[in-house]
């Protein structure tokens, strides 16, 4: 599955930035990660950090899946509401999700400082506004539940978001002091070299072709026929879980993305703030650590890579469409298109954990917006797994719920 167009803007700005060999002889293991892209490279440091002796295989290069795709906005919201995740999973559950995707924001600056990165981590506020007026009466309700939740947010009407962001035609919006922005193509490869000195040993072009399953241990076949024997098998293949999995646990959509040229000065105004609206599908905005525009939306239904791929002209022009209603002055030089694939969970949460049929393994898939984030809390629970312990989420990103 291709999870990208061929110029995703992270790809293109950051190049070749490492190289790995193919797996070329028999290993051994206490676990094995399959899928070397965001997702793959935290829980590779949580396996390192816990001690474990720890391969990587991925059957592309490194992060050239949807991790070069995305748009690396760093949210503690979920993409279904506070207020109607309490409705479905209850008002305790949905909090902790909430604060998890919250938590995971800390953990990346601390990670980013750990590993001296140089991946532009910066903490942002977030804007959530209401691009039609019967919006704003839900996202009142919402700004109202992130609160007592004790989340530090607040409500701006239509003129003070006017006044602080320059943005006409909008109905108020929820401004939250939680969020960041980084370039997670880079931040993943940074963590991969970090752990490779720590004894992570990683294998790029090397497929899983087959597992064998026996009692304290599996059996992975490659594609170029060498095995590797590990206690433990951690899928961190994201959406390409679909092909693996039968079942219709998440929904595959295409999402498009459009990056301006540089321009510092004219993004001030936004440069510290994360931007997103209640449209269906939303319009989400954040600036670069190079001083760009990134704006992405026009979320469809995924069907196959030349579908996605050949609206990438219809899509620039939807997206660049919204954009003129809230800044109908601004004159936006497009300088990289690109589409990528994520996934829709009918709550908006991820599925971490175990699969009845795939024994001594588990998944981190973190789906939907907060993809990176809830592979931070992936980080957490799968050290809990290892141990035989679960987490307070477990049931609530569990397969079959």
């Amino acid at each position: 599955m291709n999870l990208k167009s061929n110029e995703p803007f992270w790809l293109l700005k950051n190049g070749l930035v490492a190289s790995y060999p193919s797996l070329k002889s028999d290993e051994k293991c206490d676990v094995l990660i399959i899928g070397g892209g965001i997702t793959g490279s935290l829980i590779a440091h949580q396996m390192v950090r816990d001690g474990y002796d720890t391969i990587l295989i991925d059957k592309r290069e490194l992060c050239n899946g949807s991790t070069s795709a995305t748009t690396s906005m760093l949210q503690y919201e979920i993409d279904i509401p506070l207020f109607e995740l309490q409705e479905k999973i209850g008002e305790k559950a949905a909090v902790l999700s909430y604060k998890a995707c919250s938590d995971a924001i800390d953990t990346i600056e601390m990670l980013s400082a750990l590993i001296k990165s140089d991946a532009g981590f910066k903490r942002k506020k977030s804007l959530y506004f209401a691009s039609r007026k019967k919006d704003a009466e839900w996202l009142k309700k919402e700004c109202k539940a992130r609160k007592n939740a004790g989340f530090e947010v607040k409500w701006l009407d239509g003129e003070q978001v006017l006044n602080q962001f320059g943005f006409e035609n909008t109905y108020g919006g929820i401004i939250s002091r939680q969020g960041a922005s980084i370039d997670a193509f880079r931040f993943a490869h940074e963590l991969f070299r970090h752990n490779i000195k720590k004894g992570l040993k990683i294998f790029d072009k090397t497929g899983m072709t087959k597992v064998d399953y026996h009692k304290g241990f599996n059996l992975v076949t490659v594609d170029s026929g060498f095995q590797i024997k590990a206690k433990k098998i951690i899928y961190c293949i994201g959406y390409e879980s679909k092909n693996l999995l039968k079942e219709n646990f998440v929904n595959l959509k295409s999402t498009y993305a459009v990056v301006s040229e540089i321009d510092t000065d004219k993004f001030k105004n936004i440069s510290n703030t994360l931007v997103w609206n209640t449209d269906n599908p939303y319009l989400y905005m954040r600036t670069t650590d190079d001083g760009r525009l990134l704006i992405g939306g026009g979320d469809e239904d995924f069907y196959n890579a030349e579908k996605r791929d050949a609206l990438l002209d219809k899509k620039e022009k939807e997206i660049l469409k919204t954009l003129k209603k809230i800044k109908p002055d601004y004159h936006f030089y497009p300088d990289f298109v690109w589409a990528g694939t994520f996934g829709e969970t009918k709550d908006g949460l991820p599925y971490i954990g175990e699969h009845k049929k795939f024994k001594n393994s588990y998944f981190v898939l973190g789906f939907g917006g907060n993809g990176i984030t809830f592979s931070v809390t992936g980080m957490e629970m799968a050290s809990l797994f290892m141990k035989n312990k679960k987490h307070a989420l477990s049931r609530y990103f569990k397969f079959g719920r």
